[in-house]
């Protein structure tokens, strides 16, 4: 894998949808509930549903579980008739023109990256340069081999061939998926790390360790407690750790949680937002290196100090 970027946040787009499948058998991880392994604190099924937060519709293909934000429910029949029939299942509730394909474990998938495979499948504009529409757009992995569960698609272009398969061998039910994707037109964009997804445990180890690594630790834990607490901001991180480094350095060590405590309420108290978070941080900001000037032993008057009874200017000695 290659180094990890943080998650960014996209600029409006055209409508789509999104279809995850959350109901394999994970057998390499001996039958666990891969969807509801932890990364970085949250569920990789929900790190999934947060990469794909804009869809207007997003459809789980598996048992309903508790999930961070609301999604719809599908089951392909019977449960557990392999991907091509929880695909048929999914697309039954979307009716936007594209939609994105997704499994339940891929860590570090990302809203940016899930934007790039559609506007890749909107304009035709990707590595090979610019033609017809294709069917669809995946990723693919450090190896070069196709990731058909990371994609964007044309609903109408899985639903025709869908219907061509079913025919041809009386069901989708346990075919594999390249008997899909080999009928399909597909562009590919190779991405090493949102391709990344979690089939053992040794997937599992690498990806809780390299979310902790330093340049990705804060952000990825700024996203799980947002998520647990439900909270959806836009927070300045680097803001916000300038206002603890100043109130730590200028006041005391404990000032620091402290005061981002304080920031927090402020701006919630302000109606929220990040125009009111980045207000309050501005204000405690200025205390801060106000205090610390104060503790210099060549610190000037405060410009607004006047005179009084007790510190009279001196007169003039001639």
């Amino acid at each position: 894998m290659t180094s990890y970027e943080p998650p960014g946040t996209p600029g409006p787009a055209a409508p789509y949808d999104a279809v995850v499948l959350a109901g394999g058998a994970a057998r390499r991880l001996g039958g666990a509930d891969k969807p509801g392994l932890r990364v970085g604190g949250r569920p990789l099924l929900d790190r999934v549903l947060a990469a794909c937060a804009t869809a207007t519709t997003t459809v789980v293909v598996a048992a309903p579980r508790e999930t961070a934000r609301p999604v719809e429910w599908a089951r392909e029949e019977p449960p557990g008739g392999g991907p091509l029939a929880a695909l048929d299942a999914g697309l039954r509730h979307i009716s936007a023109e594209h939609v994105v394909v997704l499994s339940a474990d891929l860590p570090f998938l990302d809203q940016v990256t899930v934007r790039r495979l559609l506007d890749a499948l909107r304009t035709g504009d990707a590595p090979q340069g610019p033609a017809a529409r294709p069917d669809g757009v995946l990723l693919t992995d450090p190896d070069g081999r196709d990731q058909p569960l990371v994609a964007a698609y044309r609903a109408d272009a899985l639903r025709r061939e869908l219907a061509a398969l079913a025919v041809a061998h009386g069901g989708v039910t346990g075919l594999p998926l390249r008997r899909l994707t080999a009928a399909l037109d597909l562009t590919r964009i190779s991405d090493p790390v949102a391709s990344f997804d979690c089939d053992t445990w040794d997937d599992i180890a690498a990806a809780r360790a390299r979310i902790r690594e330093h340049g990705n630790v804060l952000d990825e834990w700024i996203s799980a407690v947002k998520d647990e607490l439900g909270i959806d901001l836009d927070v300045d991180t680097g803001g916000l750790l300038d206002v603890a480094r100043d109130a730590a350095h200028g006041v005391a060590r404990p000032a620091a949680p402290l005061t981002t405590f304080l920031v927090g309420y402020a701006a919630a108290q302000a109606g929220g937002g990040p125009e009111a978070v980045a207000e309050a941080s501005r204000k405690a900001t200025a205390l801060a290196l106000r205090w610390a000037a104060e503790d210099t032993p060549d610190a000037e008057p405060a410009s607004d100090a006047k005179p009084t009874a007790e510190a009279k200017p001196t007169p003039d000695a001639g």
